[in-house]
């Protein structure tokens, strides 16, 4: 065996190389980044990449100012855009990203631009280079995990994007040992935001994860739910009424009709966290322009 010799000078090196690289550890693990949103200021994001998902859906990825930056947004809670309607006027929506803060450098918005949407008319005209108008973070509710053994989701449209965000954030976390039991409607196939990746989640977390999918409109061969919104028996049969199951809703009012039918108490339910499904007007804007920006 031959032997190595280290000089007093060399090992010393070696030392404080070694305390730095700890040091350095400790301090991205006992010090997460600063978020990059302000609650009372817009700040301006640049869009860097726009994908067409289908003719009236697209992602939209908005870069943050460095690779390591990081959107700063808690799970469950959304974020205020602003934008410009056809006739010129401020308008100002709620979204909830995609992307968590695991996802350093960027974020994404997959937004459905329905044509007579005055803030889907700001996304429909926004080009790669452009800018976004961005305040948050914003909401009630903010999910912790294990805050109960299961969860149930309602989702209407695209009331989707809240619920992915809440999955995302508990698949991925091999701590947290939560049950989701989504109930996902919509129109059409074609309408549904973010199918495949919800196939990814239940078929690599087969025992953590369930969806079911409800059409009012199914193609020929479909074996899933029909009908207008989610009837009061899908959601018995995912969702039994217990204090250790919570429930989350994004979507019609009939949602919220059904489970008051059904006995689900309002301390386990959190309903519509964030209206993405509604456009809102110019003198709502200008209210909350003056509530969330008194300087």
């Amino acid at each position: 065996m031959e032997l190595i010799c280290i000089s007093p000078a060399e090992l010393l090196g070696v030392t404080v190389a070694l305390s730095l690289v700890g040091t350095a550890a400790a301090y991205l693990y006992y010090n997460k980044p600063k978020g990059c949103l302000n609650p009372e200021k817009f700040m301006e994001f640049k869009l860097e990449k726009k994908t067409q998902l289908s003719p009236n859906t697209a992602k939209f990825r908005f870069v943050l100012p460095t690779p390591t930056s990081v959107l700063g947004l808690p799970v469950g809670q959304h974020i205020i855009c602003r934008g410009i309607d056809g006739e010129g006027l401020e308008v100002i929506r709620q979204y909830t990203p995609i992307t968590l803060d695991s996802d350093v450098g960027y974020f994404e918005l997959v937004v459905k631009m329905y044509p007579k949407g005055r803030m889907s008319h700001h996304f429909r005209q926004m080009r790669e280079g452009d800018y976004l108008s961005v305040l948050g973070p914003k909401g009630n509710f903010k999910y912790k995990p294990g805050q109960a053994r299961e969860l149930g989701m309602l989702a209407g449209d695209s009331g989707i994007t809240p619920m992915f965000q809440i999955i995302r954030a508990i698949l991925e976390n091999p701590k947290d040992k939560t049950h989701v039991h989504l109930i996902y409607a919509s129109d059409t196939l074609d309408d549904m935001l973010l199918k495949k990746e919800l196939d990814d989640f239940a078929s690599k977390f087969r025992s953590r994860f369930e969806v079911y999918y409800v059409l009012s409109k199914p193609p020929v061969a479909w074996n899933g739910g029909t009908g207008k919104t989610i009837s009061r028996e899908v959601i018995q049969s995912f969702c039994q009424p217990a204090q250790d199951i919570q429930i989350l809703r994004c979507g019609s009012a009939a949602m919220a009709a059904q489970l008051n039918a059904l006995g689900y108490k309002s301390e386990i339910r959190f309903e519509s966290m964030d209206w993405s499904c509604c456009d809102i007007g110019h003198g709502v804007v200008q209210r909350i322009l003056r509530d969330c920006m008194r300087t």
